[in-house]
């Protein structure tokens, strides 16, 4: 029996945790972030993978950094015929890469070598893609620069956010592993080397990134909010404070407005003019208070604005 060590954080990477399970491979330890703090109140939590690993009774290694710690070494005298990493957060060190006789292989959420980094799904929706997918691929040294091994193709709907994306996709590799790994096990794989004239990079979100920009399209602007949701959030300033925009819709019609001027102030929107067009505000978070529909927000702390106001 193919003897593996799984690593992986998130939500995405539980589906295929699970699956490995079910497929009744040898799992010899979970590997994951350590838990962190979350919330207002900072409780310290375990991540989802983690959660997972117990529940299915799998031995769990959590360490704050692979290189040159106790823990490598832990999961190198394992020595397991396989890793597999969905979502891991860090890169592994060579040492580690070069222990399984069968390699590191990945999870990634992109089609290779477009969007190489920690960030692929948010950045795809961000700018505006069509299509995404996933690629399982060998890792190597140079981050998510390993030979592709196989991809499926998932197209992103004009209403989809990183959140459903993140469903779609982690489903999409779940099935995508299981049709795959049977070939790696037995060394019949197929594997291409990736076009580095093609690449792209998708890194962590930059808090710069969840800025609105009112100078930028609607479109952009709408990419950005669904880029961005259901987190970290895009937010904007208003008179001095952080608004969080949750969501909006494109509204074309333009205005002799400047990019930025609240141009209607109706029941359940607030339309904002952009650098091209206007962009309807339907939920949003005004700094220390919860997420709110732009109708419940207008009937209460925000009643005072007007037309004409701006946001910076």
């Amino acid at each position: 029996m193919t003897k593996i060590i799984f690593m992986g954080t998130p939500q995405f990477s539980v589906p295929v945790l699970a699956m490995l399970q079910e497929e009744g491979y040898d799992i010899l330890a979970v590997v994951t972030q350590p838990d962190r703090p979350v919330g207002r109140k900072k409780v310290l939590t375990p991540p989802p993978v983690k959660e997972e690993a117990l529940r299915l009774g799998l031995p769990v290694i959590q360490p704050e950094k692979l290189k040159g710690s106790a823990e490598l070494k832990e999961i190198i005298d394992l020595e397991p015929d396989l890793i597999i990493t969905a979502a891991f957060g860090q890169l592994l060190p060579k040492e580690l890469l070069d222990a399984p006789k069968l390699g590191c292989i990945n999870v990634h959420a992109s089609l290779l070598p477009k969007y190489r980094g920690g960030a692929p799904i948010h950045q795809a929706v961000m700018d505006g893609e069509t299509k995404t997918g996933v690629t399982i691929m060998y890792m190597a040294e140079k981050l998510d620069a390993g030979d592709i091994i196989s991809q499926v193709t998932i197209p992103i709907k004009e209403d989809d956010d990183t959140g459903s994306m993140f469903t779609k996709l982690s489903s999409a590799g779940t099935s995508l592993l299981k049709e795959t790994l049977p070939a790696i096990v037995e060394g019949t794989n197929e594997r291409t080397v990736q076009d580095e004239s093609q690449v792209t990079f998708a890194k962590n979100i930059s808090r710069e990134q969840e800025r609105i920009d009112w100078t930028c399209s609607a479109r952009s602007i709408y990419n950005q909010v669904r880029g961005l949701h259901p987190w970290p959030v895009a937010y904007t300033k208003f008179a001095g404070d952080q608004v969080k925009i949750w969501w909006g819709r494109i509204e074309d019609p333009s205005s002799n407005a400047v990019p930025g001027e609240i141009v209607k102030l109706e029941k359940d929107r607030i339309t904002v003019q952009t650098g091209d067009g206007t962009f309807a505000i339907t939920d949003l978070q005004p700094a220390g208070k919860k997420r709110m529909t732009a109708s419940v927000f207008l009937n209460g702390i925000g009643s005072k604005w007007q037309v004409g106001d701006q946001f910076e």
